[in-house]
């Protein structure tokens, strides 16, 4: 039986807290670990798609871990001065308003390449090859993000909604699910991820919300909410946890 997203957010924690950094990064490891924080929703979407098909989860903890890496590094490097310029970050100073603007460009560049390093611990390069593809779509749309070019929906599709797709399809590549396998949980995670953006700009009353009101994006979130849970029932596989999860990110508010 799958387990609860709690018990799977733990074994990120335990992971993630005895994850050894590369030591030639010296004193930068701070700022690194200070970068940490959050909810580990991605991870934990990682290691549920590995579950729900029984695979093994204890191997997709470098993927689920090298996913959450990934987005504290762009989460660090959107605090900057040159791109958000936020000084906070999860109810405490961000990485550069903690340690300085170059400790915060240095750990950003850390998290990406431990990573990396951690999605080419497995035997082919699969996982590296989705995290690196999504990671590349979401430096892109930050770009489109900053030009103010391209519509709303695709701005999210990179900005967003890649590092949800790579978050359960890096799962199927640690598993060595057939590619021809994979489309369906692509389909399901573009949802998610959808689901997520427009929640988040509920909360924030920016994006959707500036495009259609309050009450308009919370009708596009409810039909993404019913969107993925189609594309969940559609698979092959013990789903109900996930299933929760979709709840879950569709009624958070924070």
């Amino acid at each position: 039986m799958p387990r609860p997203p709690d018990q799977l957010r733990a074994l990120v924690e335990d992971y993630l807290a005895d994850l050894r950094l590369t030591p030639e990064l010296g004193g930068l490891a701070e700022p690194v670990q200070h970068a940490l924080g959050g909810k580990r929703i991605r991870p934990v979407l990682c290691l549920a798609t590995s579950d729900a098909l029984g695979l093994d989860v204890d191997g997709a903890l470098p993927a689920a871990a090298a996913i959450e890496l990934v987005h504290s590094f762009s989460l660090v490097h959107d605090d900057l001065p040159a791109l958000d310029d936020d000084r906070e970050r999860r109810g405490g100073p961000s990485v550069w308003a903690a340690y300085g603007e170059a400790a915060g460009v240095l750990a950003g560049d850390a998290l990406l390449a431990e990573a990396f390093r951690l999605a080419l611990t497995y035997p082919t390069g699969d996982v590296a090859r989705e995290l690196i593809g999504a990671t590349l779509k979401m430096i892109g749309g930050q770009w489109l993000d900053l030009q103010g070019d391209g519509n709303r929906e695709d701005l999210h599709r990179l900005k967003t909604g890649a590092l949800f797709q790579a978050s359960i399809v890096c799962a199927l590549a640690a598993g060595d699910v057939p590619h021809d396998e994979r489309e369906p949980w692509r389909e399901f995670a573009a949802e998610l991820g959808l689901l997520f953006q427009i929640v988040d700009d509920l909360l924030d009353g920016d994006g959707y919300v500036l495009d259609v009101g309050e009450d308009g994006a919370r009708r596009l979130a409810d039909e993404a909410a019913e969107r993925a849970h189609t594309r969940l029932a559609a698979i092959d596989a013990d789903t109900d946890v996930l299933a929760e999860i979709v709840d879950e990110l569709a009624t958070r508010t924070g």
